[in-house]
């Protein structure tokens, strides 16, 4: 399992990565081989404000659907419209072109309370 130690991880198999004042948000390589095929990502509109833990959209694979949790406050800023037209990217390349949606968190600090590379591996070894 890929598990970049750069960047931060939700116990809802959620990756946050800062990047100036940015956050891109993005599920794990885990969730999406357990998902299986990813067929279409549903996510918030830009300028919605979301709390930490607040469900942010759905994705759908073909034999199940699950809920995108927000790891840390913030407004969506942006939403990866690739994933409209190629929502199998979050499959081919979780933590690159498969990110889900850019936030302008609400404190940088949140990411503290987030898992790291090495816990969130022993998280999903259990």
């Amino acid at each position: 399992m890929n598990t970049p130690k750069d960047l931060k991880y939700s116990k809802d198999h959620e990756w946050a990565r800062l990047d100036g004042s940015f956050v891109y948000v993005g599920i794990t390589d885990y969730a999406q081989s357990e998902l299986g095929e990813i067929v279409y990502v549903d996510v918030p509109t830009e300028g919605e404000q979301l709390s930490a833990d607040d469900v942010f959209g759905s994705i759908e694979a073909v034999k199940t659907v699950s809920d995108l949790m927000m790891p840390v406050e913030g407004e969506v800023v942006e939403v990866n419209a690739e994933l409209e037209d190629a929502p199998e990217l979050v499959n081919s390349d979780p933590y690159g072109k498969g990110w889900i949606i850019k936030i302008k968190p609400a404190n940088t600090e949140d990411l503290d309370g987030l898992l790291s590379a090495d816990d969130y591996n022993n998280l999903i070894a259990q």
